[in-house]
């Protein structure tokens, strides 16, 4: 099956927008649409922005070639001036918004895309689809983080997921503090370090526990894992020692009472002389279950269905409206869905020590600066041209920042408000 370009991840009524503008002469008037969510997630006290880099390049490469347009056009999606202008489109406008990493809350711009208004509303679903996608996994994954207490976190939730979007959820857990993936497409695409050794399956298929324990011993040394609770754990673990030694890197753990069970393999593990080997547990966690484990004796943590479907909230709820055309603001006065017109510019406040106090949002002007004021937005895409984005890595660092600014309180599991309010304030 032939994999679709960019310009076709993108919704029918987009197309058929710019064909009736097109036809009535608005679709070059100058445009500025945003992307903010109304709510954050129930529970949730603070979003994560994830996905802007892998979105900003599929901006790039959105094109529509004769194929796609061939399609279009035998299918009546567009008229034929619409085809003509879809066979040369290239977007020429631009893109601003939140730094990957930074923290969002109700009503944040994280968003701005401006340029004439077909050439904009083409990339709605496109925009869409990646930042609730990625956002979502992202504010999953750092409340893991948060959880874990330091320890380290593997992502394996790769066969919970549609295929690529296991690669970019493995992307946007590594965004979120995790120490490794499973998945291997995303250890080569985006450098993130894979892990991983063994199944059930492969214990199964020998005739007894040991004899798998020693064919994975004898292939990986014994800085492997040997995962001990196919059988019997605790006969599992005497296995294990047995067969690898003392020197054995790591148990791992996918089922039962895993508080109950780590307690005991850590008194097992150094009753037969294995003090350094490591517990790492698996099966089913979200943030709560690791928030569970934090006083008992384990050392990492695999995470999977929970972090690719977001820990119960799959999107990120962010929406892409239109705020101004031709310098005017507009607004959307439907109720419970209103928006607030006019491009807006964004601050975090803090307070000297470095820590988060408030959002500040003006639309149509420039905020009252202040000394520890920090601008939100910055230039993605100018007049067509990307700009050099940052660095995995260096959102990585950004979101782990961002986390330690914000008052303690906004890192708690439970319900509550947002971690810092959001204060729309009038141009002056």
């Amino acid at each position: 099956m032939q994999t679709l370009r960019p310009a076709l991840l993108t919704d029918h009524y987009e197309l058929t927008m710019v064909s009736a503008a097109l036809r009535d002469g608005t679709a070059d008037r100058r445009c500025v649409f945003e992307v903010f969510s109304r709510r954050l997630p129930a529970g949730r006290r603070y979003g994560v922005v994830a996905g802007t880099s892998r979105m900003i390049d599929m901006i790039r490469e959105f094109r529509f070639d004769p194929a796609d347009i061939e399609f279009l056009r035998h299918t009546g999606v567009v008229d034929e001036a619409a085809a003509a202008w879809l066979a040369g489109y290239r977007f020429t406008g631009d893109v601003d918004g939140y730094a990957e990493g930074e923290l969002f809350f109700p009503g944040s711009p994280i968003l701005t895309v401006s340029g004439t208004f077909a050439e904009c509303v083409v990339l709605e679903t496109l925009v869409l689809s990646v930042l609730n996608h990625d956002c979502a996994v992202a504010a999953a994954a750092a409340r893991m983080v948060t959880a874990a207490r330091g320890r380290a976190l593997i992502e394996m939730g790769s066969r919970r997921a549609h295929e690529e979007a296991a690669v970019a959820a493995a992307r946007s857990a590594y965004l979120a503090g995790f120490r490794f993936t499973s998945n291997l497409a995303a250890g080569r695409r985006y450098g993130i370090p894979t892990a991983g050794t063994a199944a059930h399956a492969f214990t199964l298929l020998h005739d007894d526990e040991r004899a798998a324990f020693a064919s994975q011993v004898a292939t990986l040394g014994k800085e492997t894992t040997l995962l001990v609770d196919t059988y019997d754990i605790s006969q599992g673990i005497r296995n294990a020692i047995e067969v690898a030694g003392p020197e054995l890197r790591a148990v791992r753990i996918d089922s039962g009472d895993l508080a109950v069970i780590a307690q005991q393999s850590r008194q097992l593990l150094d009753s037969l002389g294995a003090t350094e080997t490591k517990i790492i547990v698996s099966g089913d966690l979200d943030e709560y279950a690791i928030a569970a484990l934090a006083a008992e004796p384990v050392d990492m943590y695999g995470a999977g269905t929970a972090v690719v479907t977001g820990s119960g909230a799959p999107t990120a709820g962010l929406v892409y409206k239109l705020v101004e055309v031709e310098g005017r603001p507009v607004v959307k006065r439907s109720e419970h869905k209103a928006t607030i017109g006019g491009r807006k510019v964004a601050v975090r406040r803090h307070k000297p020590t470095g820590t988060a106090t408030e959002e500040i949002i003006v639309p149509q002007g420039v905020p009252d600066r202040r000394p520890n004021d920090r601008l939100l937005q910055r230039s993605y895409v100018a007049a067509g041209e990307p700009a050099t984005l940052p660095t995995l890595a260096e959102s990585r660092e950004h979101l782990r920042q961002c986390l330690i600014s914000i008052p303690w309180e906004g890192l708690k599991l439970s319900a509550g408000d947002p971690a810092i309010p959001v204060t729309v304030v009038p141009a002056e």
